[in-house]
């Protein structure tokens, strides 16, 4: 029997847990959501939510491959990261803002998406690696980098567009 894919949600300061966990639900795929223990990761599951894999084959098929847990990591650095990337498997798709968990979530053969609906490809992510290196010596340098644009309506769709068609595939 083969691996279903795996949705993996960094959800330190995710705004489409919602959106991610609906994409999920409706392409059968499983997710493990990953946070550290003082976030109430559980508040975005649904009470009919198949909790784990077994669970959700003892069900009737409407769940599918669905199912969704929740990964609760020590706060710290990069805590988040280092649990995604030490449970994915090719194919699996992670949901995260950190390019760095991406760069990584690529090096695996997975794939990344970011909380604005970009989908992060191997050709790009060595520059963004080096722009957030560029921009955090600027911030050492006592000097400021532009913060992010205001998260909109048309990041969510996008998020939402570009997850599915991940899912998809």
């Amino acid at each position: 029997m083969s691996r279903n894919r795996t949705l993996y949600i960094d959800a330190d300061a995710c705004p489409v847990t919602r959106e991610a966990l609906a994409c999920a639900r409706r392409a059968r795929v499983p997710v493990v959501i990953v946070g550290n223990t003082t976030q109430n990761l559980g508040r975005h599951i649904r009470r009919d939510d198949p909790r784990d894999e077994e669970r959700a084959r003892g069900r009737d098929t409407t769940h599918g491959g669905f199912w969704v847990d929740v990964l609760d990591v020590s706060i710290g650095a990069d805590s988040a990261d280092f649990a995604i990337v030490e449970r994915l498997q090719p194919d699996d798709v992670v949901v995260t803002q950190d390019i760095g968990l991406a760069s990584m979530v690529l090096g695996r053969g997975a794939a990344a998406i970011g909380v604005r609906g970009r989908v992060y490809t191997r050709a790009t992510i060595d520059m963004d690696l080096f722009i957030r290196h560029e921009e955090k010596k600027v911030r050492r340098a006592g000097g400021r980098a532009r913060g992010p644009a205001a998260f909109t309506d048309d990041d969510r769709e996008r998020f939402t567009r570009n997850l599915a068609d991940l899912l998809a595939r």
